[in-house]
């Protein structure tokens, strides 16, 4: 039992939803006409996307939690929660604004819409229904992944063999640490699903 918890532990902090934006990055640099890029500018995005998906978000949180004297386990309280997701939504949007002036292509500014848009819509859903964050990023590589395949004209099946092998990782994860029940990691799948398909469109 204590290793099924470590196992779960283990897919939660490696999934985490603020990693997701550098993961898609990397695969389109990587597999897409954007890897002919030079790699001190795929490196120069890279370093962006992380910088402002994840160090500046934890940073600011940690801050903020400092402040009030909080514990991390204080953060899971939904009322306590509303800062959190502000300061991740503030350092996604000031991501996008400089893609937007440095004329990034397209696709990378989907991958950060694409997370921006599954955080909103959690932060709204969360007001009335919890719904899991992590499976809502998973369900978003799902999402994203079927709606490339039809952009760039690919078959995606083992890729989406893997990502739904992941989410449901992620989901199981999350329920065996009590974090969710089976409601609310479905909800935020579909979720990320919806917002991935969605987002790679009008983005």
């Amino acid at each position: 039992m204590k290793q099924f918890l470590l196992i779960a532990r283990v897919f939660s902090s490696v999934f985490r939803p603020s990693y997701y934006p550098t993961v898609g990055t990397v695969i389109l640099l990587s597999f897409t006409y954007l890897s002919i890029f030079p790699w001190a500018f795929k490196l120069w995005i890279l370093g962006l996307v992380y910088g402002f998906t994840f160090c500046l978000p934890t940073l600011g949180i940690f801050i903020y939690r400092r402040m009030h004297g909080w514990s991390s386990f204080e953060l899971r309280k939904r009322h306590k929660r509303a800062v959190p997701y502000i300061i991740n939504i503030c350092c996604y949007l000031c991501l996008m604004h400089i893609f937007a002036v440095t004329h990034m292509p397209h696709f990378l500014m989907a991958i950060v819409g694409i997370s921006l848009l599954i955080q909103c819509t959690c932060v709204i859903v969360n007001l009335w229904w919890k719904v899991s964050m992590h499976s809502a990023g998973a369900g978003g590589v799902i999402g994203a992944l079927i709606a490339y395949s039809a952009l760039f004209g690919f078959n995606p099946i083992w890729w989406l063999c893997l990502a739904i092998f992941v989410s449901g990782c992620v989901m199981t994860s999350r329920m065996v640490l009590r974090q969710h029940t089976l409601g609310q990691v479905l909800g935020g799948t579909l979720i990320g699903i919806i917002c991935g398909i969605v987002g790679t469109i009008l983005m």
